[in-house]
């Protein structure tokens, strides 16, 4: 301390008043630095917490999107319902078409019966649900097979003929040149379908031929018959 006071004792009255100004500097910065710190450790640890928190509401999102398939599965209104309340769909036609079309694990049977409904919601999902197949340069059987495989067909015949009205339209926007309109399509596949799945009838006669089925729709095709 001696040395100290003898060499301080040989600064001017100016070198002491900066020297004292350094330290109060050098002092207020260490402070800056430890709020900087304290302020970092708070940010960091209000990250840590907003991921845990999104990766609970991620999980508890899943969580209800699986409660609501079991749902539909179970009952498809109902399940509908549970996914719009719980904002996992919007609730349009698009959206609830989207996921009948585009979710694994959805009962097909459930989807069909959603579908086969008369209700707007159900009118106008049925429409964006066949308008998400793409039946471009597919004869009629191979788009038919496509369609039916997405969903499986209710038993009662006006809503199977809902459905096959709008396949017929979507076929029809898709292969524009095959058929001159969507009734002359739609005519002979309603013709099939029925003959095929006649109850009052034994199986052997249910079976259409091709020459019984082209002769049944002789001349629908606007007059002409249908291309073979």
């Amino acid at each position: 301390m001696t040395d100290f006071q003898m060499v301080s004792s040989d600064f001017t009255a100016d070198e002491k008043m900066e020297i004292e100004s350094i330290k109060t500097y050098k002092e207020d910065l260490l402070d800056d630095i430890q709020r900087l710190k304290s302020q970092i450790d708070s940010v960091m640890a209000e990250i840590l917490s907003f991921e845990s928190t999104e990766e609970n509401k991620t999980l508890e999102k899943s969580k209800r999107f699986l409660i609501g398939k079991k749902k539909f599965n179970m009952d498809p209104k109902k399940g509908i319902n549970y996914l719009v309340e719980n904002k996992l769909l919007d609730g349009g036609a698009q959206s609830i078409a989207e996921f009948l079309y585009k979710e694994e694990g959805l009962n097909k049977t459930a989807i069909g019966e959603f579908l086969g409904e008369r209700e707007a919601l159900h009118l106008q999902t049925l429409k964006a649900f066949v308008e998400l197949h793409e039946f471009s340069d597919l004869n009629l059987v191979q788009a038919l097979r496509q369609f039916l495989w997405s969903f499986r067909l209710p038993g009662e015949a006006q809503k199977i003929d809902r459905m096959m009205e709008a396949f017929a339209t979507r076929y029809c926007d898709c292969n524009t040149p095959v058929f001159q309109s969507t009734d002359t399509w739609l005519h002979p596949v309603l013709c099939h379908h029925h003959a095929e799945h006649e109850p009052s009838q034994p199986q052997r006669e249910r079976q259409t031929t091709l020459e019984r089925f082209i002769s049944m729709n002789r001349g629908i095709n606007n007059g002409g018959d249908l291309p073979q």
